[in-house]
């Protein structure tokens, strides 16, 4: 699970926002969506759920206070080098601590197409769920989320 564009909403018209509120974290300003915490916690019902962001330990740190959830979720560390400028810079990290078999779907606002042949090429069930950073996670997300679940084999 990202954060920027999925939770943390930016690139909306700001005289009329989407429903949500601000927060400062460490400093920044950020626009949480309404009924994001409900959503991660339905989310978390189905799927072992991590942070995939470049937050880090901070989304765990944060989030579930602000947004009102359980939490209790594991996060990534983005310490490999990006030297490989011809795969997406989560993609080291992703595999390094899913693997290439194992089910997963990540829900990011920035997928580009060297995320989709990652994703095809992977050996285990593999989502993409891309978030407009405008609107960041709906009911729908979840619910295509849940449904490739149960067609995966969980929930």
């Amino acid at each position: 699970m990202d954060v920027d564009g999925v939770v943390s909403l930016f690139g909306f018209d700001h005289t009329g926002p989407p429903l949500g509120c601000p927060v400062s974290v460490d400093g920044t300003p950020h626009w949480l969506a309404e009924g994001a915490g409900a959503r991660l916690e339905r989310l978390g019902r189905t799927f072992e759920c991590v942070w995939w962001t470049g937050w880090e330990e901070r989304a765990e740190e944060h989030l579930p206070y602000l947004l009102g959830f359980a939490g209790g979720w594991d996060h990534v560390s983005f310490d490999i080098p990006r030297e490989r400028l011809d795969v997406h810079w989560k993609l080291a990290s992703i595999d390094s601590y899913a693997g290439v078999d194992r089910p997963l779907a990540w829900v990011d606002d920035d997928h580009d197409s060297r995320c989709q042949a990652w994703a095809t090429a992977r050996v285990g069930p593999t989502l993409l769920v891309t978030t407009d950073p405008a609107v960041g996670l709906t009911d729908a997300h979840i619910s295509a989320l849940e449904d490739w679940a149960r067609a995966n084999g969980a929930g």
